[in-house]
Formats: structure tokens, C-alpha cells, sequence
């Protein structure tokens, strides 16, 4: 035990055999920051549109009216800024990076914003995978936001581990598609979020179906979908089943995903807006 101590364990730093709570691990925001409340988009694995819907859910919170920041936390392989059709470099004052704003007003941190070529390759280890996302929310400027989206990496490893215990995340979604392998892993993120008692504010599945312009019929491309029966026995919410739509994919190629016109995600969004913030326990 240090001399200094003052036995208030849970906002102590100092690994000590004489410890009576658990290390808060909880990262500082910024002192011009405000984030109100904060929603991260996690898969059990990669491939599923996770970004897709991040971008989607962004813009439609921020259609409805509400100021909207995007943390992406996928720092291996962003892709948020292109598809609000980002480029260039973000400012960095003396008091931290100021978030790039989209032509619909969301302010967006990403990894690609800081390379020097958005094609360049991160090659980081896990450890400095998290302090990067614990940078971009300490040291970024978050001016004012109402509703913040974290789209994390896929599957369960260093950096969701990191994002939930040093965010104070209020609940998650998790992204899904109909194949029977993405249905196990999708099991694997609900269970990594009631193990870090995190609520699940619900599931989307993506890649759903698919509507032929010369009949309109739907087609179940990959397979019938089971999120109903996964999200009943977990006691979830379906929050949307979004399509496969060539106009939606080559928004994204533009970078003009404000621009799409749908309410895929207007339950999410309501969703969302009611989801209550979360008292967090510390964990370490």
C-alpha cells in the first residue's frame, strides 16, 4: 500500500494486494468534450455491414435532429470516412483533434484521417490498438454530442475489451447476417456483453434479402433468416432486417451514405433515443 493512499480503491491506478474494489479503468473524456450518451455497433465476426450500419444509423439520428459523433474504433480497417465522403486531415489544436464533420453535420474520428494514405496498412499489436480508441475519445474535442456511435472491430478480442471498459457505453447493437456461421459468432457478442453487463439495445441483421427490380419478389440470397428465434432466445429486440441494395453500396462508394434515401433504421433510431444511460461497475 502506498503512503499516499486514501483507500478510495476504485479510482485507483496502483495494482496493491490490499485492494477492496475493482480498478476503474474508465477513460477521462476531454475538458471542452460532451458526450451524453454513447452506442456501440459490434458483430461476432467481420463481413457483416457493421460499418454499413454505423453509417446508417449515424445519418438517420442525425436526420432526426440530434447531433451525432462517430468514434471509429475499427482502427485496422476503417471505413466510416469514405462513406461520408471524408478526406483530408483533421485539425489539432493545442487542446486536442477536432472531429471532421460530414456534410450532415456528424463529427467523425477515424484512423484514416491520420494516415498519410487512407490505403496505408496499420500493422499495431493489440496494446496500442486500445490507446489509440482511448485517444480518440480522451483527446478529440466531442463538442455538444447527443448520441455518440462507436463501430467497433469484429469478433471478441483486445479492442471491444478495451471500448468496454474504458467508454461508458450505454448499450450496444449487435450486426448480424442469415448465415448459420455468423449466427454462432453473433451469440458470442451477446454473451461478451452480459459478461461486461452491458445491455443490448437490440440486433440488426443485414444482407436479409434481396428484391429483384424485374418481378419484386424478395429473395433470401444467403439462406433463411434465423434472427427472429436468436433474438427470442436471448429476450432481444429485432431492431431492423436491411436489405441487399446496389443503390445502397454505391452511396457508400461515392461517400454520400446522407444521402440515401429509406427508413431502414428508424426503429434503431428510436431505439436508441430511448435507451436510458447506464450505470457502469467497475471492472478490471
Amino acid at each position: 500500500m502506498s503512503e499516499q493512499c486514501n483507500h478510495n480503491c476504485g479510482s485507483c491506478g496502483e495494482s496493491c494486494s490490499d485492494r477492496t474494489e475493482p480498478m476503474d479503468l474508465m477513460a477521462p473524456l476531454g475538458a471542452l468534450s460532451r458526450v451524453d450518451k454513447v452506442v456501440a455497433i459490434v458483430s461476432g465476426k467481420g463481413g457483416v455491414g457493421k460499418s454499413l450500419v454505423t453509417g446508417l444509423l449515424a445519418s438517420a439520428t442525425a436526420k432526426s435532429g440530434l447531433h451525432v459523433g462517430v468514434l471509429d474504433a475499427d482502427i485496422t480497417g476503417p471505413s466510416v470516412p469514405k462513406m461520408f465522403g471524408i478526406h483530408g486531415q483533421p485539425t489539432v489544436l493545442e487542446q486536442g483533434l477536432v472531429p471532421m464533420r460530414s456534410k450532415g453535420g456528424v463529427d467523425i474520428v477515424s484512423m484514416n484521417m491520420l494516415l498519410p494514405d487512407d490505403t496505408e496498412a496499420v500493422l499495431w499489436r493489440g496494446p496500442i490498438l486500445g490507446g489509440v480508441v482511448k485517444q480518440f475519445w480522451s483527446e478529440a474535442i466531442w463538442k455538444d454530442i447527443q448520441v455518440m456511435y462507436v463501430d467497433m472491430p469484429p469478433g471478441t478480442g483486445d479492442i471491444p475489451l478495451t471500448v468496454f471498459q474504458s467508454l461508458p457505453i450505454d448499450g450496444i447493437i449487435v450486426v448480424t447476417s442469415p448465415q448459420d456461421l455468423v449466427t454462432m459468432s453473433v451469440e458470442k457478442a451477446i454473451r461478451m456483453a452480459n459478461i461486461m453487463e452491458i445491455p443490448i439495445i437490440g440486433l440488426v441483421e443485414n444482407m436479409s434479402y434481396f428484391v429483384c427490380p424485374d418481378n419484386g419478389k424478395s429473395y433470401q440470397i444467403f439462406g433463411e433468416s434465423r434472427i427472429a428465434a436468436v433474438a427470442k432466445e436471448h429476450g432481444l429486440k429485432v431492431l431492423a432486417q436491411l436489405p441487399i441494395d446496389p443503390l445502397l453500396a454505391a452511396a457508400c462508394d461515392r461517400g454520400e451514405i446522407e444521402q440515401y434515401e429509406g427508413e431502414l433504421l428508424n426503429t434503431a433510431v428510436e431505439a436508441v433515443k430511448n435507451t436510458p444511460k447506464h450505470k457502469r461497475t467497475p471492472k478490471a
